[in-house]
């Protein structure tokens, strides 16, 4: 062969990007790291016992038919389940109104296959969640701040409203209604991914958008916003279950979209989730919310502790990041390199995070997987490390200042 593979891919290719993410969580392997890199659900709090049980119970009863083919659009009490729930969540709809998808990355890429076409504008937070960034670079979009002027060609506003991946804000209610009218005003559809959106801990509940905007258009069908779940926070990352809730119209495409890339999802994973759901769902949330909530105080507390002046950091009601803001002239991706080599520590720059001009001076910690114990010693570390790069800089400022080399 004369030239190389990289010249036989499409144009699309130059967009795609390895995930930082993805990457870091490689360093799980290695036993002396303290990480706060992945946004991993607690294995404590998987149903492991039962969904073996459930296993053999789905084999014994409905034999072969679990682990045959099935239709695009996912099992059917499944889907009725996640439309009962949206509906008790304000946004009344049926089993019509559901695709299931493996996991909600699936999801963000077939709806950005649906919509996006090439140089068409995303409107994304700062920072937003990078996965939907690599769902979406794909399809070769321009992106624009959601926060700023809506330009000429713009398509999708896409959003984490609670407890958001990476920052973990949760937007009010004011602006949830105010992307609504912008949105309209705009001819946009708006994506809401709720992958944290049942991991509230503590303040009040706000109505999800997808909610705010059935009311407003007087039905799903008539609504511009597409609703992201998944059980991925919630039962196991590995049972691949995410869904799409919005109109028929939007989830008859996504069907289409889902026959040519995966045909479905696996049977046997539809059919032991559909049972662990309807046993006691609530009850499982709130160990989990319990849960994480011990682990966010820990890392509030941590912090107050150990992090120099200078260095702010997000207060969430709810999910498992926290987004530390450093001060300027610090960056997150060499601080990373430091904490890694020097203190044994990872986690994720902030830079990725941010579609168009990142801000290097900041990073993300999670806190879903570690113990209140090694949270704090993580923290003290990092905040050792920050605060002799702060040291080391006021230093060099001052022999500048006096002329000193």
């Amino acid at each position: 062969m004369t030239s190389s593979w990289n010249d036989r891919f499409s144009p699309r290719m130059a967009h795609v990007r390895a995930s930082e993410i993805r990457e870091l969580l490689k360093l799980l392997d290695q036993p002396d790291i303290l990480s706060f890199a992945g946004g991993i659900p607690d294995p404590a709090l998987f149903p492991i016992a039962r969904i073996a049980e459930l296993y053999g119970e789905v084999l014994a009863e409905a034999g072969d038919q679990a682990l045959q083919y099935s239709v695009s659009e996912g099992l059917p009490a499944l889907r009725r389940w996640i439309a009962e729930r949206m509906t008790a969540q304000g946004a009344p709809c049926d089993e019509g109104n559901i695709i299931i998808t493996a996991g909600s990355q699936q999801a963000l890429d077939l709806i950005g296959k649906l919509f996006i076409g090439r140089g068409d504008a995303v409107l994304v937070e700062r920072p937003t969640y990078m996965g939907a960034l690599g769902a979406f670079n794909a399809y070769e979009p321009s992106y624009a701040d959601l926060g700023g002027d809506v330009p000429a060609g713009a398509r999708l506003a896409y959003v984490v409203p609670d407890f958001a991946n990476p920052s973990g804000r949760t937007m009010p209610r004011r602006e949830r209604e105010a992307l609504l009218a912008r949105a309209t005003a705009h001819d946009l559809v708006v994506i809401e991914d709720g992958a944290y959106r049942d991991l509230r801990f503590t303040g009040t509940d706000e109505p999800s958008i997808l909610a705010l905007d059935v009311a407003r258009s007087g039905g799903i069908e008539a609504a511009r916003t597409l609703y992201c779940g998944t059980f991925s926070k919630t039962l196991s990352p590995a049972l691949r279950l995410g869904w799409v809730c919005g109109p028929r119209a939007v989830i008859d495409k996504l069907v289409l979209l889902k026959q040519g890339c995966d045909l479905h999802v696996s049977t046997i994973n539809q059919m032991v989730a559909a049972r662990v759901v309807a046993e006691g769902y609530e009850d499982h949330l709130e160990r989990l919310r319990k849960h994480y909530h011990a682990r966010a105080s820990a890392m509030q507390a941590a912090l107050a502790r150990h992090m120099p002046l200078g260095v702010s950091w997000s207060k969430p009601q709810g999910g498992m990041f926290v987004w530390l803001t450093l001060p300027e002239g610090l960056d997150g991706a060499q601080l990373l390199e430091a904490a890694l080599a020097e203190e044994r520590v990872a986690f994720v720059p902030g830079g990725p995070f941010f579609a168009v001009d990142p801000e290097p001076n900041t990073l993300r910690l999670a806190y879903s997987l570690l113990s209140p114990a090694d949270i704090d010693e993580g923290v003290r570390r990092l905040g050792r490390l920050i605060e002799g790069r702060l040291a080391y800089a006021g230093s060099n400022v001052a022999r500048a200042a006096t002329g000193r080399a």
